[in-house]
Parts: structure tokens; sequence; C-alpha cells
């Protein structure tokens, strides 16, 4: 269908700011094949609702891109640029988008080579196998550690094979472990490290060769493995490497040497080695030494309060001396495993304190006196959480997204099983409510017949009464209990007084929550069948006193998680809500695990006796990242299991034909429904709530 101009300029008004730009991307659009148009429209209106600059150098570089690498390799150069952006910023997501043949060159070597993607989490796994601090791996372009995150490469191609590219990465990450945990990024010898090029350079050649020698002392197996790898050294370094090979040599040898010989020729740098950066790692050893001073501090605390163990309070003691006996006193022999006494009585073992001191042993080679003092008091810890870095997002980048309003929730991460803290960012937002349409008026029209049947249904629900069987009193007998009553004196058993039937009025104690899919796969005909769906059920429900609320989902990416008030429990459904059941249109896409557990986060404030959470979807949980697949059914199915912990009871009405491949692992086999005609949907959803709710 061919695009005309005007038309395009509506579209894209709500998101550039100027007239200029507007033209420009009508320009760039319009002079496509037409075959193309619809097809970079959508994207540059995707892209400039997360960033217009963009949703620009993608229009203006449009034609290139589909001619050179075709729709898929488009979509997949736009992907890479938005993870870059949400990593790294606009600029350098707008230099990617610029270097075209960049991408095109980088999607030639992933094709050859081995990606970090294939191989992140079995080599996460392995790297949690080595001794010290937890570290993270992450892909880039620059390799480097900053003493807590490992960057590898995002491909190595450099091998014929596969199994030799896994073990360059494997040399890659030991060496930056290596790095850690061998005491080049001791904290007492950060500002001795030369930082001026070719001492650093001198430097970083000698460490890693020290590093090589520690490895093989302790791991001479993966040494073997690394040792294909290593290029010969030069005659001239040889003796220089029998010295940093003694198991006494330390950072501090590497630092002299390099003094004295950085003006000898180097080989090249071996293919694991990467770069060294101290500014960075030095930042990161500051901060990280005062957070974890204040919570070893407060851990201890901690456990002297859970052991009931309490400096003795002396009135004749002096704040000095309080404070002394406040201390506790760290045993760290070298045949024995590390260990804390407070008075002389032996602290139970605790993970939160042994990570600790592995990591500050790390930074330190010592515990000091000053981390061994106890904190003024537990309620301390409660403050520091909120510091620590463990309370924060694994990506500090994050930050950079929170407004006022915004939510973080953490997502389950399948592959390492475990949860990703505050990982993702939620927002509510409103939805305009649309008093022009004709929509709610027209859905009235056509389903008048029905909706008088479903209020009268439900009126019947309002006044309903169940029948409560062995009772002791009653209007009717109850002539099973009567039968079983006579069998017990037969048998020689006193009689029961609980012979009766009486009618009991039902008391219904209810909230439910609509959850409606608004991503884009909903466009057309589905999104028509669910606002008509939830005009009908919100008419019958008028008849009742259930508090009920509405909410549409959507969003892009973890950042962009984004819910939609339609009707919140405090709203009456009146003009208002109807006109924003008529606005609901179609957004991005489907990441429903923070979706879930915000609508529990709500259903937890409300008071009722049984709570629900319904789903109304078209199909399986999708982002445009990495949420799809395994990975986004896994971390539904967990928000769902959190839910139901909270005691809250989760449904999902589908129409999706593939929904029995995977919603019984999400719900259950018996908590979804699955519509196989869309146009049954505005009929079936009063049916199913009335069945819910009964």
């Amino acid at each position: 269908m061919k695009l005309e101009r005007e038309s395009l300029q509506q579209q894209l008004e709500p998101y550039f700011f100027n007239s200029w730009t507007i033209a420009e991307v009508v320009d760039f659009i319009l002079g496509l094949e037409p075959r193309w148009q619809r097809f970079v429209l959508d994207w540059v209106l995707s892209l400039a609702k997360t960033e217009p600059e963009i949703g620009y150098q993608f229009a203006s570089q449009a034609g290139t891109a589909l001619q050179t690498i075709g729709r898929e390799g488009c979509e997949a150069w736009l992907q890479s640029a938005l993870d870059i952006y949400f990593e790294r910023g606009l600029q350098p997501a707008l230099l990617a988008l610029k270097n075209l043949e960049q991408f095109v060159a980088d999607q030639r070597k992933r094709s050859r080579g081995l990606e970090f993607a294939r191989i992140g989490g079995l080599m996460q796994h392995f790297l949690h196998g080595l001794n010290g601090r937890r570290l993270t791996l992450e892909s880039s372009h620059s390799i480097y550690t900053d003493s807590e995150t490992l960057r590898l490469p995002t491909v190595i191609d450099q091998f014929g094979s596969t199994q030799e590219n896994f073990t360059c990465f494997k040399a890659i990450a030991v060496h930056q472990w290596a790095q850690c945990w061998y005491g080049t990024w001791r904290a007492d010898a950060l500002a001795d490290i030369p930082r001026e090029e070719p001492m650093l350079r001198t430097f970083h050649f000698l460490e890693t060769l020290r590093l090589n020698a520690c490895i093989a002392r302790d791991y001479p197996g993966l040494a073997r493995q690394l040792n294909s790898l290593q290029p010969e050294i030069p005659q001239i370094w040889r003796q220089i490497e029998a010295e940093l090979s003694k198991p006494t040599s330390s950072v501090f040898d590497s630092i002299r040497l390099s003094a004295e010989h950085w003006d000898k020729p180097r080989p090249d740098p071996f293919v694991y080695q990467g770069r060294l950066d101290p500014e960075r790692v030095q930042q990161k050893v500051e901060t990280r030494l005062e957070r974890e001073k204040q919570q070893l501090r407060a851990a201890l605390t901690r456990l002297a309060e859970e052991q009931r163990i309490e400096a003795p309070d002396d009135p004749a003691t002096t704040d000095t001396q309080a404070q002394r006996e406040r201390n506790f006193d760290f045993r760290h022999g070298p045949d024995s495993k590390p260990g804390f006494e407070f008075e002389g009585i032996p602290m139970p073992a605790d993970e939160e304190v042994d990570s600790l001191v592995t990591s500050i042993l790390q930074d330190l080679g010592e515990i000091p006196p000053d981390y061994l003092q106890a904190a003024a008091s537990s309620g301390y810890h409660d403050d520091l959480q909120a510091q620590s870095g463990q309370d924060q997002p694994e990506d500090a980048g994050i930050a950079r997204y929170q407004e006022k309003g915004a939510f973080l929730y953490d997502e389950w991460d399948c592959t390492r099983k475990a949860h990703r803290k505050r990982w993702c960012t939620v927002r509510e937002r409103g939805i305009q409510p649309d008093y022009d349409s004709s929509f709610v008026a027209d859905t009235l029209q056509k389903y008048r017949g029905h909706i008088k049947s479903l209020r009268r249904s439900f009126e019947a629900l309002r006044d309903e009464y169940r029948i409560l069987k062995k009772q002791p009193h009653g209007e009717n007998l109850d002539f099973d209990a009567l039968v079983e009553a006579i069998a017990d004196v037969r048998s020689g058993m006193e009689m029961t007084s609980r012979i009766y039937r009486k009618a009991h009025r039902v008391e219904r104690n209810i909230a439910v929550i609509l959850m409606v899919d608004m991503s884009g796969s909903t466009k057309g005909w589905i999104n028509t069948a669910q606002r008509e769906a939830l005009i009908l059920l919100a008419e019958a429900l008028s008849s009742l006193d259930d508090r009920y609320a509405i909410y549409g989902f959507s969003g892009n990416t973890r950042k962009r998680c984004e819910i939609y008030r339609i009707k919140t429990f405090d709203e009456v459904y009146d003009e208002k809500t109807r006109a924003r059941i008529a606005a609901i249109e179609p957004q991005d896409y489907t990441r429903m695990g923070a979706t879930i557990r915000h609508l529990s986060h709500l259903l937890d404030n409300v008071r009722a006796r049984t709570k629900l959470l319904v789903t109304l979807s078209d199909g399986k949980p999708d982002d445009y990242d990495t949420y799809h697949g395994e990975y986004g059914i896994e971390d539904t199915r967990m928000a769902l299991f959190e839910a139901r912990r909270r005691g809250i009871h989760p449904f999902c009405i589908t129409i999706d034909e593939e929904a029995r491949e995977y919603l019984p692992h999400m719900y259950g086999d018996s908590a979804y429904v699955l519509i196989d005609d869309i146009d049954k949907l505005p009929f079936r959803i009063s049916e199913i709530y009335r069945s819910l709710t009964t």
C-alpha cells in the first residue's frame, strides 16, 4: 500500500519536534521502494518512542541498509544499536548506526566464529568454580576487568575450530579472574601501577607472565590448555620470567621490573591479554572497600545478636573501653579456616560473612582492625542495604532510566538459576480517553441482547445461596446424612444431630485484576475483540459489588515495561472508563514477568478473601531483547509462582493456537482456557469470569 505524505507527517508528529525533521524523515521513507516503506515507517515509529534521534538516523540510512543486508539483517542491525544505546548511551548507538560497514563485518565474523551469547552461561558457571569474589561476565568490544565484572569479546573467530575459539574465551576469562585473585589489583599496589605508555604495556606483559606461573602452580590442567595459545617468549625476557615465576613473587615485583626494563622490545600481546584500566579499577576498589567495611561490621553484629552475645554493660567502663570490648577477633592461620571470635566465643559460619572476608582479603590481604568493630545497632544493617551493591541493579546504567513513579522488579534468569536483582523498570501510564470514538456505543448496540442476559445471570450471583449439608439445624433434611446416621445407630454408634440442609447466602469478597495484552501482535481484529470483551464484562460486573481493575501492558526491553491504567480499584465504571477502553491500542512487546510482579504488588494492597489475576493475551511472553523462548516462559512461570505464594490465583485466557505447548507449564493444566475463535471472546469472557468467582 502506497503511503501518503500527509498521513506520514501525522504519524510522525508525536515523536519529532520540528517540521524540518519530520519533512526529512518523510522524504527518506517516500524515497524508498514501495515494498520497504511500511517496514521502515513501523521501525521509525518504534525507535522514536525510545529516542527520536535513533529513529531519524535509521530513516536516513534505511535505503542503503536494506539493499546491503536485507530486512532480517536490518532488524539485527537496529537491535544491536538499541543494545548499545541501553548499555552505553545515545552517542555510541548513533555511531553504531552510522558505521553500517562495521556491523556487516561483525556479522560475517559471527558467522565464522564463536559468540559470547552461546557460551556466556557456561563460562559463568566455570568462573564460579574458581576461588575469590563472585564475578560477573559481560560481552564487550574491549577486553578488561574492573575487578567485579569481566569483559569478554562479543565473538572470537581467530581459530579454525569452535573448540580452539572456546579455549580462547576461557583463557581471557581466567586471566582476568587471575588479576583479581593473585593480587594485580591489590589496594596497596594500585597507586604504583604505571599509567603512562609504554611502561603500562611492559607492566601488563610482565604481570601476564607472573599470572601464567600462578595458574600453572594451582591449576596445571588449565595451564596446559592455555599453553597452546602462548607465543614463544624472547630470550631477553627469559630470566625475568623465571624471577616472576617464583611462588614468592607479587605484583610489586612486576611494578619494579617494568620500571627497570620498560625500554626493552616486547613481543606482541598474548591473544588473551586484553588491556588494563587501573583508573577504573581504583574507583571500583575504593567504593567497594568502604561498602564492604560497613557490610562486614553489620553482618558481624547480626551474628553476635543471633547468638545473644553482648558486650558487658558496665557503667564504670568508658566509651573507649566499651568500644574495644565490642571488637571482634579474626583468626586466619596458614592451616586454619578464616573465622571470627567475640569475647573468646567463636562465631558460627555464615555465607555472607565468608563472601565479604574473601573479597576484602583479595583487596587488602588482611582484615584491618576497624573492619572488626561492631556496628552501633542491627538497625544499621537495614540502612546499609539501601546503599550496598547487593541491593543495586546488576546494570548500574539502569539508574539513568529511573524516574519518579518507576518501580524496579527482579527477573528470573533460567540460564543461571537466579534472579537478576531489580532488573526491570516498570512504569504506570495513563490512557487518554477517546470520547469521540463510537466504539462503545457500537459495541453496546451490537451485543444489546447478550448484555441483558449477562446482567440477569450476574444479578443472580449477587443473591446466590449455597446449600450447606450435614448441619445441626436447617430447613430440610439431608437424606444422605440421615442414611449415614441410621447406619451408625444400627452398628451401635450414637446418632449424630447433623442431618439437616441449610441455605447459606454467599458473601462475595473478591478482588480481580484483568491484565490485558497490548502488544503489537494484537493489532487489528484481536484488539477489537479484546475491547468488546472488556465492555461486555464491565457492563455485566456493574450488577455486582466485586472490586475489579483493568490494566493493559506492553513495553520495549527491560527498561521500558509499561503498564496502562484503564480502571483502578478505586474508580467506578463510568463514561471515562468506557472511553479509556475504546482508546486501547497495540503498543510494543510482551514482557509478562515484570507486569505480573507489579500487578501482584497492587493486589497485595487490597483486602479480599479471594484475589484473582486474569490475563487476556494472544501469545507467549516475548520482547525484542533476549526475553523470548525458554527465558521468557521461565520468568513468567516464576512470577506466577511468586503470585501464588502471595495468595493470588492466576488464570489466563488466550487465543494462541500454540498455547497448549507452553501454558500448562506456566499456569498449570487447569488455570487457562484456549478460545479457538476470536469472535467468541466477547461471549466467553463473562462466562469464564463467572466460573472463576463462584
